[in-house]
């Protein structure tokens, strides 16, 4: 059904009127195989040829919601990933010390151009080739042949555990990027977990304990604690400490975690503001992985302040002259939809906060102004028209032009400028 509904809006409501056709469906094929195999050191030559057919049926399967060729191009990729770690993990346990680093070898490290594999033994001949890459790297490094053992083997078990956790929503959800880039380089789909993860990038908010989690071997690992979340607020928590059980409420059943996705883990942990999370946790400073303990944790609103627009004074000389510049860094143009809706008036947004920058930077007595938009990756249209807003009096900011022809202006209409000292935007 989703299939079907990003195919209809797309051929639709897209400005680039694309035809659909067979075309546009050697175009999704080649996307597709490239997203998966950019380096060509999982398929052969006879992967390729068996899932040629495809090549000029997938605009009419698309039209059908028909999925299956998404799906057996994929389950073929997972087939050749996991061999290849099973293939390296084989040769690191026998013994590192019987590869032959003798011979005249050479690694093509852009093969996106060069022609796929003949068969297994040709797949082999290069997963062998870039495990003696990674181990002479490490040699080079000045680590023992027993630590390159261990580093490597922990770095392909791992990824083998994550390989093995793929969802059909991953699979589904790179095919239909294969098909969105047809029409453009920025349409995309997201998956529900994804339209969750950007709208608490907008809103700079969520629901949840406030802590950074990572993967390590097995184990979710705590990186660290949002200032002033719950979790750093109840002070029991603590960086590196390890989550090998999740429960719900006060009392509810500890959920084993061990070995699960991160982002399946933290579906677990963030809940609604007001209700209760348990984690069994083995301590950063454990003896042993015997030595857990249970702590609660009540949910609340946590603010993403690190990800919010900031402001910083530099001192820089010219001459004989000093002088003070203040430096605002946006990251993004956030916009807390949801709370502007419901009539908060302290919903978060990037002009409002930049607003309250350039006030604070003025009173510093700062000569100029720097904004920096280099790391920058976009956001609430809206938020990037009145943020031009600050800085000029009225007028035209961007023009839409829409599928249908139609041009939309977006406009500053605020006579009022917050600042109109030197200014630079980079």
């Amino acid at each position: 059904k989703t299939d079907k509904e990003i195919f209809a809006h797309l051929r639709r409501d897209h400005y680039s009127k694309q035809p659909v056709d067979d075309g546009l469906s050697s175009k999704i094929f080649d996307n597709y195989l490239e997203d998966l195999d950019p380096g060509r050191i999982f398929f052969t030559a006879s992967d390729i040829g068996s899932f040629e057919p495809y090549r000029d049926r997938l605009d009419d399967a698309l039209k059908k919601g028909d999925l299956e060729a998404a799906f057996a191009i994929y389950n073929r990729y997972q087939l050749r990933y996991i061999e290849r770690l099973v293939y390296l993990i084989r040769i690191l346990e026998e013994s590192i010390e019987d590869i032959d680093f003798s011979q005249d070898e050479s690694i093509l490290t852009d093969r996106s151009e060069a022609p796929w594999p003949a068969d297994r033994t040709d797949l082999e001949h290069l997963w062998s080739k870039t495990l003696k890459g990674d181990i002479l790297n490490l040699l080079l490094d000045g680590k023992s042949n027993e630590e390159i053992t261990e580093m490597l083997l922990k770095r392909y078990r791992s990824q083998l555990n994550r390989a093995q956790q793929t969802k059909s929503e991953d699979v589904f959800q790179r095919y239909m990027n294969s098909f969105t880039r047809t029409f453009d380089p920025h349409s995309q789909y997201f998956s529900p977990r994804s339209t969750e993860n950007f709208n608490i990038n907008m809103s700079l908010s969520l629901e949840g304990i406030g802590a950074m989690l990572t993967t390590e071997n097995e184990y979710t690992k705590i990186v660290r604690l949002v200032p002033a979340g719950p979790a750093d607020k109840a002070g029991e928590l603590k960086p590196d400490d390890r989550i090998i059980g999740v429960g719900q409420g006060t009392d509810g059943e500890i959920v084993d975690v061990v070995g699960w996705r991160l982002d399946d883990v933290v579906d677990l942990i963030r809940g609604p503001k007001g209700s209760t999370v348990q984690l069994m946790i083995i301590p950063a400073d454990a003896v042993d992985d015997h030595h857990t303990r249970i702590i609660k944790i009540v949910r609340n609103t946590v603010k993403l302040e690190e990800q919010a627009a900031k402001s910083e004074v530099i001192t820089l000389k010219r001459g004989d002259s000093e002088y003070r510049l203040g430096v605002i860094t946006i990251p993004t143009f956030y916009l807390d939809v949801d709370a502007l809706r419901s009539g908060d008036r302290n919903y978060r947004s990037t002009t409002r906060d930049v607003r309250n920058l350039l006030a604070g930077l003025e009173s510093e007595n700062i000569d100029g102004i720097i904004i920096d938009l280099r790391d920058n990756g976009g956001g609430s249209l809206q938020e990037a028209n009145s943020l031009t807003g600050l800085f000029i009096t009225r007028g035209p900011v961007v023009q839409i032009k829409y599928a249908n022809q139609r041009v939309e202006k977006l406009y500053d209409r605020d006579p009022r400028i917050f600042y109109s000292g030197p200014l630079a935007v980079v």
